[in-house]
């Protein structure tokens, strides 16, 4: 016994790599999966999505840049979906500088038919970019979404567009047109105007900034998907009811999933992650284990 456990603590390093390796990429070859249970404050973001009426129109708005990409980007895919399945229209904007490119790259992984265009008023529409198609779906750019861009500003991008949209962005970021010139935008002037706010955040500025300014001066229902660093930071506003339903991390994503029938990678990278643990924790075991046993022999030499 005591040489089976000096051979475990002289176990080569890359071994348990390779191991933490197979348990990460397994389970996403062999479509794995676990129950995930979702948590009240999931459940209550998927409810309010779902209550909206179609023809509703959602401000999406995506403060995250590539490094939260992991956590964030299944929330927005999941999000698109549900809003394009409800046939909720959305404007997107972003308060970090990659944001709207974040939401542009969500919406393509998600669009079912690429590499066609069509002509239409002398504009070439590209399927993929202004044609999104999802399922039995399909949705237009200017008609049922829109993309605002990025303005800096932080905060105070969120209480000019309290009074008047179009002062913070007066034109589209992708064709560089007026607002006006957008079906969607009619009626469209100010942060009351709209029915949601789907927040997905990773620091400043994002849920925090929404909440204390659209959510309480200008009274929009807000609801947000948080890196599950950030999360805790905005949990006491579910507690006061100035967010409506939370997603926090990778889990949170998995929820959502679930919730709406879409599983993808946010279901898929927690069992990867789910297995990961189970390796770690069973290494730090043998090893305490090992040490322990093999100490008092070690002793008496």
């Amino acid at each position: 016994m005591q040489k089976l456990f000096q051979m475990l603590l002289a176990i080569d390093r890359r071994i348990i790599f390779l191991i933490i390796l197979l348990a990460l990429s397994i389970p996403i070859f062999l479509h794995m999966s676990i129950n995930i249970d979702v948590t009240k404050e999931v459940q209550t973001f998927y409810n309010a999505m779902e209550a909206l009426p179609a023809g509703s129109r959602v401000l999406v708005s995506c403060d995250y840049d590539p490094g939260s990409e992991p956590e964030l980007q299944p929330m927005a895919e999941t999000g698109f979906r549900q809003l394009i399945k409800n046939h909720i229209k959305f404007v997107v904007m972003g308060l970090w500088p990659q944001g709207q490119m974040q939401a542009n790259k969500a919406l393509n992984v998600i669009n079912e038919a690429k590499g066609r265009y069509i002509i239409e008023n002398g504009d070439t529409l590209i399927v993929g970019r202004d044609i999104i198609v999802v399922g039995n779906d399909t949705i237009r750019y200017g008609r049922d979404f829109v993309n605002l861009g990025y303005q800096s500003g932080n905060e105070l991008v969120i209480q000019r567009m309290g009074t008047s949209i179009r002062a913070a962005f007066p034109n589209d970021a992708r064709y560089g047109r007026p607002l006006d010139s957008y079906p969607i935008m009619g009626g469209l002037n100010k942060l009351s105007d709209l029915d949601f706010i789907f927040n997905l955040s990773a620091g400043y500025p994002g849920t925090v900034e929404w909440v204390q300014f659209a959510v309480d001066r200008f009274h929009v229902a807000c609801g947000a998907g948080n890196t599950a660093v950030q999360a805790p930071q905005v949990y006491p506003y579910l507690d006061t009811g100035q967010l409506t339903g939370l997603m926090g991390g990778m889990k949170g994503g998995a929820e959502y999933e679930k919730l709406t029938g879409f599983k993808a990678k946010a279901t898929m990278a927690m069992v990867s992650q789910t297995a990961a643990h189970i390796f770690v924790v069973l290494f730090i075991i043998i090893g305490n284990l090992a040490y322990f046993m093999t100490r008092g022999k070690a002793r008496k030499r």
